[in-house]
Formats: C-alpha cells, structure tokens, sequence
C-alpha cells in the first residue's frame, strides 16, 4: 500500500498543530486529526480521504491557509479540508455566532459529495468520542468547556449532524456516533 499522501498529510499536521493543546484534555491536539483519520479509514482506503481527515482542522484552527492545502496536496484535499472548516463570522464572538456557524455546517453537510461526509464523519465521531467519554465522569460540568454552555444546543447540533451524515448509515462509524448521540443526550419519553 503506497502511503507517501498519507505520510506527508500527517507531518504537515504534526506541524501545523505544532505546541497545541485539545481544548480541555491535557493531550497534544495532533491526536484528534490522527483518531479521525483512524474512522476514516474504516470506511475507505483511498489516500486523500484520509489524508483530508489527517488535515481537516488545519484552515480552522491554525494559521494554514486553503492555497497552502492546494500548493502542497492539490485541489481535491484542499476543497476537502475546507468544506470541513466552520465559517467565521467577522465582528461576532464564537459564542455568539455558534448557532448559525453550526446550522451552516449542518447545511453544507446535508448538500456535501460522500466523500466529503466521510472526512467529517471521522471528524465528527472522534469529537463524539472525546464528548461520551467525558459525560461519564464529569456529567453535565462537562459544557463548561465549551462557548456555548446549554447541553440541549449540543444536542440539537450533534442530531443534526446525524441526520447531514445519514448516508452513511451503513457504516459501523455512523452507527457508533448515533449511539453515543443517544447516550449522551438521550430523548426523554
């Protein structure tokens, strides 16, 4: 298997999230792009997915830019990568622009190719992941890490994504995100 795109995306990630923390957990960030990539991987072995998934928070949460991924991993990752990157809304606080920033999201996802669902869904069950485990041990002290504090809002935003993601519903990544979802944030009868 020739893994010399996946290789390279790693290192470039490695990088770029260089010194950064995973808001909250005490462990170096590199390890959510290197889970996702992990999902990512159960559902496909094509190179630049994965890829995708190593990169997929490098234009949000470091100072990469698009032309950087385009230069460096073509324009198919880059568009990947992108299309994975919450838009920021100029003048308004994080907290303040959550709701529309993640009905964007949910928007773009809804209306996304398969290919880019599948690098969100890494992204997105590796998050699941880290929310699950931390509900069973501290509860709902948990949203306060977040900006936006209320666990229905999460709830609404994470059944959102569920149903942006439902094509894959065939994929063991999928059904374990819809059942962490509903541990999580159970519907009450």
């Amino acid at each position: 298997m020739d893994t010399d795109l996946l290789d390279l995306a790693i290192v470039f990630a490695v990088e770029a999230h260089h010194h950064t923390e995973r808001r909250g957990k005490g462990f170096p960030y590199i390890v959510h792009p290197m889970e996702a990539v992990e999902i990512v991987a159960t559902i496909t072995p094509d190179q630049e997915l994965l890829a995708a998934a190593a990169l997929h928070d490098t234009i949000e949460d470091t100072d990469v830019t698009y032309e950087q991924l385009c230069d460096a991993f073509g324009e198919r990752i880059a568009n990947l990568v992108h299309s994975e990157s919450d838009e920021v809304i100029s003048g308004v606080s994080e907290a303040d622009s959550w709701h529309a920033r993640k009905q964007a999201a949910i928007d773009r996802l809804t209306a996304a190719p398969r290919d880019a669902k599948i690098v969100a869904m890494g992204d997105k069950l590796s998050n699941m992941r880290a929310i699950w485990r931390d509900y069973q041990t501290q509860g709902d002290d948990l949203w306060t890490i977040f900006h936006v504090k209320d666990k229905a809002s999460h709830a609404w935003h994470y059944r959102g994504l569920a149903s942006a993601l439902s094509e894959l519903s065939d994929t063991f990544a999928y059904q374990e995100f819809v059942r962490l979802i509903d541990e999580v944030f159970p519907i009450k009868q």
